[in-house]
């Protein structure tokens, strides 16, 4: 039984077949969660790219703030994945 996010990145983590992962995350989302976490990994790509918070946040149209939680999330050392991608 799945309990934790912990346990759900087990499973996340377990799931060899690009189609099985997909057909679960799109079970356990939202259309518009989807969106969101879409927009959230283009927000931090363009930070990595250093573009500005307002030009990310009018051309994405979300708020500053939206950003700025990513440029924290970032300096706390997270996204490791997007750092490692050209």
């Amino acid at each position: 039984m799945i309990t934790t996010f912990k346990d759900f990145v087990g499973l996340t983590h377990s799931i060899n077949d690009r189609e099985l992962l997909e057909d679960l995350l799109f079970s356990v989302t939202t259309p518009h969660e989807r969106k969101e976490i879409g927009r959230r990994i283009e927000i931090v790509k363009r930070l990595l790219q250093g573009e500005a918070h307002q030009v990310i946040a009018s051309d994405l149209r979300v708020g500053v703030a939206t950003v700025t939680r990513g440029s924290r999330e970032l300096g706390k050392g997270r996204f490791k994945v997007l750092r490692k991608r050209p």
